[in-house]
């Protein structure tokens, strides 16, 4: 038997946390589905699950694996599911993420699928809300830079986003020279007083922790970007933020090595996607953000 019916059914018990009930959802017998985990167990030379009183606990290895294949075995069945007839058409999907990344990437991204029947709820937060939302189960889908915890959610790497010091022209005066007192003398633009992108930035170029205080805080990053560009102080912002201010020269991001952050595709374990959610998925995961 093929080894992608065996992955397949590795990813319902991964999911389901149940053999009996993986077996149930695939239409086969808890017998062959045990004796498809035991084969990949044989072909990895590792332990997948703990069998428990009730259902299965997944192990370091699973965990792995599900990461590695889930993407491709949903990715396909989604694919398989379009080109049946009766297959996915529409339905409403919850997606949380950050308010400007949704800007510039998702929302642009998804938008065309409502002509196919499908309905977009966007939430918008930082890391609590946004995990507060998938735990409470309000939302299917998130998008968060933090990785998230193996044995609490299934994920997927979604962008590596660089983090870009950026000023306008009419700053070079100031900032001929990236030192830190040239830096701590002109004015900082910061998503918050934790100063997180900041800091990522003044650790790839100086090697120690920032010691300074923003002049300006504002939770959302076009705002930054909007006093950037007028000149008001210099700001750290994701590239896909600024690529036409910098091509057009109404932004200067001198750095030539950028640090870099990574953003997730988050959904939690408790739950199986609807059709609809694992589409949104597909979608997101194999087209440009």
């Amino acid at each position: 038997m093929s080894h992608l019916t065996h992955l397949r059914t590795f990813l319902e018990v991964y999911r389901l946390r149940s053999m009996s009930k993986a077996a149930v959802r695939l239409g086969m017998t808890q017998p062959a589905a045990s004796q498809h985990i035991q084969s990949l167990e044989a072909l990895t030379g590792k332990l997948l699950f703990v069998r428990q009183a009730r259902g299965v606990a997944a192990t370091e290895a699973a965990d792995e694996l599900a990461r590695s294949i889930a993407p491709h075995i949903d990715g396909l069945e989604m694919k398989l599911a379009t080109l049946r007839p009766g297959g996915v058409n529409g339905g409403t999907v919850h997606i949380v993420g950050p308010s400007d990344f949704i800007h510039y990437c998702l929302a642009p991204r998804l938008a065309p699928l409502i002509q196919d029947g499908f309905s977009l709820r966007f939430h918008t937060g930082e890391k609590r809300r946004i995990y507060d939302l998938l735990d409470n189960e309000a939302v299917d889908l998130a998008v968060t830079a933090s990785v998230p915890d193996p044995h609490r959610y299934h994920y997927a790497r979604l962008l590596s986003e660089k983090l870009l010091l950026v000023y306008a022209p009419s700053l070079m005066r100031h900032l001929e020279t990236l030192t830190q007192e040239t830096l701590s003398r002109t004015p900082l633009l910061a998503f918050d007083e934790d100063l997180p992108l900041v800091r990522a930035l003044w650790l790839s170029l100086f090697n120690t922790a920032p010691d300074l205080k923003a002049a300006l805080t504002v939770p959302d990053m076009r705002i930054l970007k909007t006093l950037a560009l007028n000149g008001h102080g210099w700001t750290v912002l994701p590239d896909y933020h600024c690529h036409t201010e910098l091509a057009e020269g109404h932004l200067i991001a001198p750095q030539a090595h950028p640090p870099v952050n990574e953003l997730y595709l988050v959904w939690g374990k408790r739950r199986t996607l609807t059709p609809a959610a694992q589409h949104i998925k597909d979608v997101v995961l194999t087209g440009p953000v």
